[in-house]
């Protein structure tokens, strides 16, 4: 998912006024203001509602359904392999975003969701630092991860919990 393939997908959604946060990679990446790997796939937060317009629109553009977990999620991919992870949301009273899993329900707080990065000196909407980084926590982390949280680390100064900070200690 290069940084041209990114900015396209996030201007068909917001020319749609489906509105997204990005997550992951790119959002850390968006954060930072500069690409520091190459990218997989590309991780929106997405409302819940405008899923189904989503996909909709997704598919006009050759991308089609690979996984449907909703409401916790769904992804897409197309013919050149661009692949779209969207992570769906509703929001509550207090302007959380709330994640419904198979096993519970993940909290992003509020303030996660006014944040500004850039892409290729785009600006981009994406999820804060710190919700960035609560978003690494409960599985095993590969390669990217421990990378991307080091990042966080250095340039935000957030703060590693376990299995990172045993990690960075180690350093």
């Amino acid at each position: 998912m290069s940084s041209t393939d990114a900015l396209s997908i996030l201007t068909l959604l917001e020319t749609a006024g489906i509105q997204v946060w990005l997550d992951g990679g790119w959002g850390i990446d968006a954060l930072l203001g500069e690409e520091t790997r190459p990218h997989s796939d590309l991780d929106l937060v997405l409302p819940l509602t405008p899923a189904a317009q989503t996909k909709d629109l997704l598919k006009s553009r050759g991308f089609a359904v690979t996984e449907d977990h909703l409401p916790q999620g769904f992804a897409m991919e197309d013919q050149q392999g661009r692949r779209v992870d969207f992570h769906t949301v509703y929001f509550n009273a207090e302007g959380a975003g709330i994640q419904e899993g198979r096993g519970g329900s993940f909290r992003y707080a509020p303030e996660g969701f006014k944040t500004v990065g850039y892409i290729s000196g785009h600006p981009v909407k994406c999820l804060s630092a710190q919700v960035q980084a609560d978003c690494h926590y409960g599985y095993e982390p590969d390669e990217s991860d421990r990378r991307d949280m080091e990042l966080l680390h250095e340039r935000f100064g957030i703060k590693l919990l376990p299995p990172y900070a045993q990690e960075s200690q180690q350093q």
